[in-house]
């Protein structure tokens, strides 16, 4: 029988493949940031879901700080990206 989470897990790491190309062929440099938003975003989800299945709450505790981590990064990049344009 296949775990409930494993397809959520291959839905995640797919979208983060389909993201990975705008992250590395983006036309623009705020279509990067967003991908690297997006990236970040969807390993939260995906550490999230392993903490949920392998019943850890440690990883619960990983994931709220690669999310606080990942905003502040995000915010540093458009303050970045912001003064070049």
């Amino acid at each position: 029988m296949i775990d409930p989470w494993l397809p959520a897990l291959v839905v995640l790491l797919t979208l983060i493949l389909v993201v990975m190309f705008r992250l590395l062929w983006g036309p623009t440099v705020p279509d990067r940031v967003v991908a690297l938003d997006a990236i970040n975003t969807f390993t939260v989800c995906a550490i999230l879901i392993l903490g949920v299945a392998y019943h850890e709450t440690v990883l619960v505790d990983v994931a709220i700080v690669y999310a606080l981590l990942s905003f502040v990064g995000t915010l540093y990049l458009a303050k970045v990206v912001g003064r070049e344009i």
